[in-house]
């Protein structure tokens, strides 16, 4: 398991991801904004060999979320089907899922009320 984090800002994102089923499962707690979008694409990053590259975020820790995080997901979407594979997203807080909602993420990215649904679905 591997650790990110906002250097400037501890406590601001934080990032956990462990590999689950040949998946990799990213835990996010905290806000996603401009400020941290680079942890957010450092955790989200696929590494060359993962074939195909298969990323669940669970969200549920996350309390904001705006366009930055948006961005950040959408090119994650973009750079995982070029190579076969997908992501989906898990555990949304209301907030954050409302977000998702309203720009339509949710139609591109699978959002699962759990993890462990997101794994199986």
């Amino acid at each position: 398991m591997s650790q990110l984090e906002q250097a400037d800002r501890p406590g601001r994102l934080h990032a956990e991801h462990h590999i689950t089923g040949g998946v990799r499962v990213v835990t996010l707690r905290g806000e996603i904004d401009h400020d941290v979008r680079d942890v957010l694409s450092e955790a989200l990053l696929i590494e060359d060999g993962a074939d195909p590259p298969r990323v669940v975020a669970d969200l549920s820790g996350v309390t904001f979320m705006d366009s930055s995080g948006i961005n950040v997901f959408v090119a994650a979407h973009q750079q995982v089907s070029r190579a076969d594979g997908w992501v989906r997203i898990a555990g949304a807080q209301e907030s954050v899922l409302r977000v998702l909602q309203l720009v339509g993420v949710d139609t591109l990215i699978p959002c699962h009320p759990t993890t462990e649904q997101a794994l199986t679905a």
